[in-house]
């Protein structure tokens, strides 16, 4: 079964991250060029935060709320959510369903290795499933007719 470690190499895709000293703007625009919905915030070489497309539209809301001025230390996620990198799909399914998350760190060695959204490990379960059907000997069922009732 894949693990997130897979679902991270076959994502081939590196973690997009910004200084939590950066504005909200700036981190917008680096999540628009890299066409994602979050950017990991560090502090250095220490991952501090997070910030996504859910807390921009929060944020927009409060009449104090300037973009071009907002630091992110003020408005990231602190409350990380992080997996091991040999969880399975339904280990990570369980993790983002259970506690409404759509985002988690993976983590090995103690270092964080990337960030799968709730998307890839949808898509990663649907490939999973296509490849379990494609292995299926169809040949015993061709012929299977179920009798009607009467």
């Amino acid at each position: 079964m894949m693990t997130a470690e897979h679902i991270l190499k076959e994502k081939d895709r590196p973690m997009i991250t910004i200084e939590s000293g950066a504005t909200v703007m700036d981190a917008v625009q680096i999540m628009k060029k890299n066409n994602v919905g979050s950017i990991v915030i560090k502090d250095g070489n220490t991952i501090v935060g997070l910030y996504t497309e859910r807390e921009l539209l929060f944020n927009v809301t409060d009449p104090a709320f300037d973009i071009h001025k907002a630091c992110l230390r003020e408005y990231m996620v602190e409350d990380l959510n992080c997996a091991p990198h040999d969880a399975s799909i339904h280990q990570l399914q369980d993790n983002l369903l259970g506690k409404c998350l759509r985002y988690v760190l993976i983590q090995k060695e103690g270092k964080t290795i990337g960030l799968i959204s709730a998307g890839d490990v949808t898509r990663a379960d649907l490939v999973e499933h296509e490849k379990t059907l494609h292995s299926v000997s169809w040949a015993y069922y061709e012929d299977w007719k179920w009798s009607k009732k009467k």
